[in-house]
């Protein structure tokens, strides 16, 4: 049965590729949550070095020194803790977000829609699968940055009850950003949730943060300005059961195969 689930998003300027100052900076930034005060914490895409190409020099093993540092967070906040890092498997580098829950086991998500104007696809692999994972009677489905443009592969046809996207999504634009988190949270019926950065990358694209939650209605819950903080909302999933109860919309959907 599901239970409230409390969610904290980080929204945060990122050091260019310099994961130690990240880290130390993302540990200042999380002193003002306490043990027990969220289910589940989640960092922007790529949060230890900034959307990067340069995965030779930066990529990690999965279980390297991020997933040692979300494991830390994950076991003193008693908390999952997401987000996605430059991956390294077998020599080949991924975008790939961890799932790290407080016992430091995990599961992952590569992303599937490379973002070809940055050269994305000539450096990562896409991810191949989905993840659906649960926390708290929730089913949940995190998903990458540019994904986000893909209303068939974030289709609800597996009966999650939360959407998750991180992202480095640039300032210009924002509107497509604000406006696809909403169209993804009416068309499948289902809390919305978008975690961008703000600041200035290193290749000289700001970002206006606007990081948002969105109920399954689509209407706001939070939508935050050009700041770095950490907001903690609440989600209850009566609410969106008696939605789905009332307006069953999901049952009408199409079939399609993806390939």
């Amino acid at each position: 049965m599901k239970e409230q689930l409390t969610v904290s998003l980080l929204q945060t300027e990122l050091a260019w590729e310099d994961p130690s100052a990240n880290f130390g900076y993302l540990d200042r930034m999380l002193q003002r949550l306490q043990p027990g005060q969220t289910n589940l914490l989640i960092l922007p895409e790529m949060f230890t070095t900034g959307f990067s190409m340069n995965a030779p020099c930066l990529a990690e093993p999965t279980k390297g020194r991020a997933y040692q540092w979300m494991a830390e967070k994950a076991a003193h906040l008693q908390a999952v803790v997401t987000g996605s890092i430059i991956a390294e498997v077998n020599g080949q580098y991924y975008n790939r977000l961890l799932w790290v829950r407080p016992d430091g086991t995990f599961s992952h998500y590569d992303k599937r829609h490379l973002f070809t104007l940055a050269g994305e696809e000539k450096v990562y692999q896409p991810g191949q699968t989905h993840l659906l994972t649960e926390l708290k009677g929730w089913t949940i489905m995190p998903l990458i940055c540019y994904d986000l443009r893909f209303p068939v592969w974030s289709r609800n046809t597996m009966g999650y009850d939360l959407l998750i996207y991180v992202a480095n999504w640039p300032s210009k634009r924002r509107n497509a950003w604000k406006s696809l988190l909403v169209a993804r949270a009416i068309e499948n019926q289902a809390y919305t949730i978008g975690v961008n950065r703000v600041g200035e990358d290193g290749n000289g694209f700001p970002h206006a943060g606007d990081t948002s939650i969105l109920d399954y209605a689509g209407d706001p819950l939070l939508q935050a300005a050009d700041v770095e903080s950490v907001f903690t909302v609440s989600l209850d999933p009566e609410k969106q059961d008696e939605f789905r109860r009332k307006l069953r919309f999901l049952d009408d959907r199409d079939t399609f195969e993806l390939r």
